[in-house]
């Protein structure tokens, strides 16, 4: 039967994604980056009621926790540059990056080389536009249908025939250490001592190698596990190199951050599982999500459903689906893609899997604007 999302075969009602507007100042910036909600999402499980706690990285200002690095890589460039003056940045985005990246320069005086994929959402896209960056496509794929290495190539070209600085996201320090001293002290102080997990998606690694690094040096008094969550077919954990559909997390090359002694676990989630926990977390909770975010909930629920004794799991939810609406909640697309979304829900009604709703208000209206309906059920 064709996959559907409600009753006129209508996509998930979404937010028409306004334009965001830059704060006053660049200090003012700093002061709203971070310190985004921690809700609580009741999950049912069978005859068994959990709760999530769902960091809301969407809530930051350009939308991401990109954001977060955004910041700390101009910083370090301004840093070894002596803060002489504008600069000409360049960087390899696939899109939350470079859209935090490109309101930031344009607040700072910088100008930005945004080197991108055609995977790169249309939102994103429109954003860097809108602040004024420059926009490099690489239009060729590698084998497994990855544009990583091209835009590297691409990077590596531009820095040799212009005065370009590359904030390079993939192996500086400065993307790891601002989630070392900022989003897992964020984690420890809204979610407690007696977390059993924190499940976050990687793709450089950065946002993973810094929270963990943070809780481990809370050890002995915290036992909370780190579980890294990727994308099937990415190679940013030590994966299988495969084709993947969506972009947000997974890699291509793997984590120059992340230590195997840095985590306690990998979780790999697929293009299917992914989409039908966004279509999911929308319907029944109403939260709008991206794809990275329904992968750390799919990974989280997993772990849950394993393994009783786990009783407080903390998922950082690295955006929104605001900027998903062309792909991940249009259900034309997700079917030209061949993502079996039908048969994943069907497992999930297998194990009684539904969401109750948010427990308590976020400050901030993240979710989607209407109830959905999931897919018809045959």
């Amino acid at each position: 039967m064709p996959v559907v999302l409600g009753p006129e075969a209508t996509p998930v009602p979404l937010p028409p994604g306004p334009a965001t507007p830059l704060p006053a100042s660049w200090e003012a910036l700093a002061r709203r980056i971070g310190h985004t909600p921690m809700v609580p999402v009741e999950v049912r499980i069978g005859a068994r009621r959990r709760v999530l706690w769902l960091k809301l990285e969407g809530c930051n200002p350009f939308g991401s926790i990109k954001d977060r690095t955004a910041y700390a890589l101009i910083r370090s460039l301004e840093r070894r540059h002596g803060d002489g003056g504008p600069l000409t940045i360049v960087e390899s985005t696939s899109g939350n990056l470079g859209a935090a990246l490109a309101g930031m320069c344009r607040l700072r005086g910088h100008s930005l080389i945004a080197v991108v994929d055609p995977k790169n959402s249309p939102v994103n896209l429109a954003a860097m536009r809108r602040f004024g960056a420059r926009i490099e496509m690489v239009h060729r794929p590698d084998e497994t249908g990855s544009y990583l290495g091209g835009r590297l190539a691409r990077v590596r070209e531009i820095c040799a025939r212009e005065n370009a600085c590359w904030t390079d996201q993939y192996a500086n320090p400065a993307n790891p250490e601002v989630h070392f001293r900022q989003t897992g002290p964020e984690i420890l102080l809204d979610a407690g001592y007696d977390t059993d997990c924190v499940f976050a998606a990687v793709s450089t690694g950065g946002t993973l190698a810094g929270i963990a690094r943070y809780l481990r040096s809370q050890r002995p008094k915290l036992i909370t596990k780190v579980i890294g969550v990727d994308a099937v077919g990415s190679i940013a954990l030590c994966g299988r190199p495969a084709t993947r559909k969506l972009t947000g997390y997974g890699a291509s090359r793997p984590s120059a951050f992340v230590q195997d002694a840095q985590v306690d676990g990998t979780a790999w989630v697929d293009d299917a599982e992914t989409v039908a926990m966004c279509w999911k977390l929308a319907a029944e909770a109403g939260l709008c999500l991206g794809g990275s975010s329904g992968a750390v909930v799919a990974a989280s629920v997993r772990r849950l459903a394993r393994d009783p004794d786990t009783s407080k799991i903390v998922c950082v939810c690295p955006d929104d689906g605001v900027k998903y609406r062309d792909t991940i909640y249009d259900a034309g697309w997700v079917r030209d893609q061949g993502i079996d979304v039908e048969a994943v829900l069907d497992r999930h009604d297998a194990a009684g899997l539904r969401f109750g709703g948010l427990v308590a208000a976020t400050g901030r209206d993240v979710r989607a604007p209407d109830a959905p309906v999931l897919p018809r059920r045959c």
